[in-house]
């Protein structure tokens, strides 16, 4: 079934589409969190952090053997394309 996933990651491994930021972004972020949380800050003092950079990965190899065809302007926007 033609989806789009959350993560880019899953594009690259043979899902159709992923959109979203990068897992190894999201983990240094909770990375950060808990750093500040461990070093003494209060919960209420560690801001809220939001993904700032979002990819659009689509695998042309799963769109082929789906019969999928991508419109030309949604693969111009791509970030990166899976031949």
């Amino acid at each position: 079934m033609p989806a789009i996933l959350q993560w880019p990651e899953q594009a690259e491994e043979g899902g159709l589409m992923g959109y979203g930021p990068r897992l190894s972004a999201v983990f240094d972020q909770c990375a950060r969190q808990v750093a500040r949380l461990l070093r003494g800050a209060k919960v209420a003092d560690v801001p809220v952090e939001q993904p700032i950079r979002f990819e659009l990965v689509i695998n042309l190899k799963t769109a082929q053997m789906l019969g999928v065809e991508i419109p030309p302007v949604v693969l111009s926007r791509a970030d990166r394309t899976i031949e």
